[in-house]
């Protein structure tokens, strides 16, 4: 293994702030990528897709869960993947593994649901073995994946609802997919954003100051001046350094 060089504390701070200038664009160039996905076109949804819950078959339409938004993840944690019945797929376990806890998305309009072709008895099992309970698994009946191009591969597909009408917005595969799982991933690839107000969003799109609609996942019913993010921020602003959203 050949090591970089050994420098001195000054020129590693030198080194450290050119790179980070470089991070600095990056992060400009992924919030330009972001606002183009927030003018994408959409496709509407015009066929009947449907799904065994914990609960009993349930439409697309129910995935939403009464949200605007939905992110769905198709995992091959199912019957005739490599290591079943003890694990699914190993690039899909990974990927639920580093799901962050929906309750910070549902905050935001916005759902999100894994499908597989395992039966809830079986996702039921591997949800309590691998630590998978927060996320919402739902089982596969009919052509949907073979419709949206996961059939064979995974891949995560984003929808928009308005009243029953349900648009297609987005689709990512592949490498696309490794990055995903925390909030902000997930939100940055939805045609509402992170509803920010200091994103580029079409006009008209709902957006609130950072920090106020954030919660703890155990206090996710808490609304206006009760959610956590709206008391730090509270109190930032009357201390004189309310934080602003950085790069």
């Amino acid at each position: 293994m050949q090591t970089p060089p050994i420098v001195s504390a000054d020129e590693w701070d030198a080194a450290y702030q050119r790179l980070h200038a470089q991070e600095r664009e990056l992060t400009r160039a992924r919030d330009a990528m972001a606002a183009a996905r927030r003018r994408m076109p959409w496709v509407e949804v015009d066929k009947e897709y449907e799904f065994e819950g914990p609960d009993g078959k349930v439409s697309l339409v129910d995935l939403f869960d009464g949200r605007r938004q939905l992110v769905v993840y198709r995992a091959f944690v199912e019957p005739g993947v490599s290591g079943w019945p003890e694990h699914g797929c190993v690039g899909c376990s990974m990927v639920a593994d580093q799901v962050a806890h929906p309750a910070h998305l549902n905050q935001r309009d916005t759902s999100l649901a894994f499908v597989s072709r395992a039966s809830q008895d079986e996702l039921d099992r591997m949800k309590a073995k691998m630590g998978w309970e927060h996320i919402p698994w739902f089982t596969l009946t009919d052509d949907f994946d073979a419709d949206f191009g996961v059939d064979e591969w995974h891949g995560t597909t984003v929808f928009f609802r308005d009243g029953d009408r349900v648009f297609k917005t987005y689709f990512v595969y592949g490498r696309g997919d490794e990055a995903l799982g925390s909030t902000w991933s997930y939100l940055d690839i939805t045609p509402l954003g992170r509803q920010e107000d200091w994103e580029d969003s079409p006009e008209g799109y709902p957006q609130t100051p950072p920090y106020e609609w954030w919660v703890y996942h155990d206090e996710a019913d808490a609304t206006g001046d009760d959610r956590a993010g709206a008391k730090q921020l509270k109190v930032a602003r009357a201390a004189g350094n309310a934080p602003g959203v950085g790069s």
